[in-house]
């Protein structure tokens, strides 16, 4: 379990009374809200079927993905706690995974000629294990492919042991991350620009 730290500021790399920080104090809610999603999905009092090492492990793969290191290192720390045995499986799912999307076909005529070809990611580390390889390769899916977020997609993971309260847990974590690392990486592109021209 992580401190009561706020974790976007955390992994934003801001300090308590800073610029940034009191900026986000000027949104009070979202600062708070922001807050409650991490616990409710990342340290839930009771995460149920859907236990802490496979959160972790979904969060770390996602922050990988998204090529944010701080914040994966953050969550490879919180999965070495629960199940270091899943590091290095997660790490080479990561690396094999990497891709730069969104691809994608669209449904619509119209935006069919938008739509580009791009790495269709299934996970096949055995040390995975079933359960978890599928949740990974939903994540893939709704980071780089989310407009063929399909029911075929969503049967790959109830064969694969998903039930359908943990299915939308899955999928609302995903979102989630996708949202904290994008104002995370924000925030430090911003801190980094406001250091400059003080150092200036």
């Amino acid at each position: 379990m992580t401190t009561n730290a706020d974790i976007i500021d955390l992994l934003a790399g801001i300090a308590p009374g800073s610029p940034l920080s009191d900026v986000r104090d000027l949104r009070p809610e979202a600062r708070r809200n922001a807050q409650r999603s991490f616990e409710a999905l990342l340290e839930p009092a009771d995460p149920g079927a859907f236990a802490l090492s496979e959160r972790y492990a979904v969060a770390t793969f996602v922050a990988r993905l998204h090529g944010f290191a701080e914040a994966a290192e953050f969550y490879a720390d919180l999965l070495g706690d629960e199940a270091p045995e899943l590091l290095d499986p997660v790490e080479r799912a990561a690396e094999s995974g990497r891709a730069s999307g969104p691809y994608g076909a669209y449904r619509e005529p119209g935006l069919a000629a938008e739509g580009s070809e791009g790495l269709r990611w299934v996970a096949s580390d055995d040390a995975l294990g079933g359960r978890l390889g599928a949740a990974l390769t939903h994540a893939h899916l709704l980071v780089f492919r989310p407009r063929e977020a399909r029911p075929d997609a969503l049967r790959a993971l109830v064969s694969a042991g998903w039930g359908a309260d943990d299915i939308v847990s899955l999928s609302q974590l995903v979102a989630f991350l996708s949202f904290q690392l994008r104002v995370a990486w924000g925030l430090r592109a911003l801190s980094a620009h406001h250091s400059a021209r003080s150092a200036a």
